[in-house]
């Protein structure tokens, strides 16, 4: 690098900055992008992220003030947003698409079960109080793998095409995605859906070990997979982001694949 390409570089750029709006705190992540015209705002539904996006010669000072004129924006986005469902004992979740609602029974040893009684069914996560969220995040996560590896292989059995194996993340961009090589990817929460929109995003994904692509061919495969495809997908539009709000969100490196993705 050159001596004036080194005097006159960019200094780093924060991350984040925080706006004040109504006597509450916003945080609001920096993101640059070489094709942006204008500053930008939004807000990610699914980790209730606020994300500022500037053009190439965009500076700090005007993205500040850009977020902070429209404070009152991000403020009613936020407020519409479903709110959060800890994983917490006496806090109610739908598991395959039914509540359950989360106990702790003490002096127990750490594992997770599910204990019919009245109306509504308990997820019961014994062991340290700390470590609930995990086990039952984990817990979960097993649940999601055992269906969604069980619909996929049916799914692809149909098709005649070869399935590598099932992967599940927690991941929010996408339900789902389909590797070149043979890799489904599936996000957890699913598991949380009822099982109708579990087996469509199974199908879903089946179908494109065949087609990469959302062609016409593409859907005749899903409909033959998952007649019931068309109610799965509406319900999922229509509900998907609030299946984001319960639990605490585990940071996890998502690798990109090569593939198509729901």
């Amino acid at each position: 690098m050159s001596l004036r390409a080194l005097l006159f570089r960019r200094p780093p750029q924060p991350q984040s900055l925080e706006i004040v709006f109504d006597r509450q705190v916003y945080s609001v992540r920096l993101r640059r992008h070489d094709r942006a015209r204008r500053y930008t705002l939004r807000v990610l539904a699914a980790s209730r992220e606020v994300v500022l996006t500037l053009p190439p010669r965009g500076t700090l000072k005007d993205a500040r003030a850009f977020a902070e004129r429209n404070g009152a924006w991000i403020a009613a986005r936020l407020s519409r947003l479903p709110q959060p469902v800890p994983f917490a004992p006496g806090c109610e979740i739908p598991v395959r698409g039914a509540p359950h609602r989360i106990a702790h029974p003490p002096g127990l040893r750490g594992t997770v079960w599910v204990e019919a009684g009245g109306d509504t069914p308990c997820l019961c996560v014994a062991g340290a109080a700390a470590h609930l969220p995990r086990r039952l995040r984990d817990f979960l996560k097993r649940e999601a793998k055992r269906d969604l590896e069980a619909a996929s292989r049916r799914h692809a059995d149909a098709l005649g095409v070869a399935l590598r194996r099932v992967v599940v993340r927690d991941q929010t961009s996408r339900w789902g995605s389909c590797s070149s090589t043979g890799v489904l990817s599936y996000s957890w929460r699913l598991i949380l859906a009822p099982p109708h929109v579990l087996d469509y995003l199974a199908a879903h994904e089946v179908a494109h070990l065949r087609e990469m692509n959302h062609s016409r061919r593409f859907w005749r495969l899903v409909e033959r997979l998952c007649p019931d495809w068309r109610r799965a997908k509406a319900w999922l539009d229509a509900h998907g982001t609030r299946l984001h709000r319960y639990g605490e969100r585990a940071h996890e490196q998502v690798p990109d694949a090569t593939g198509t993705a729901y």
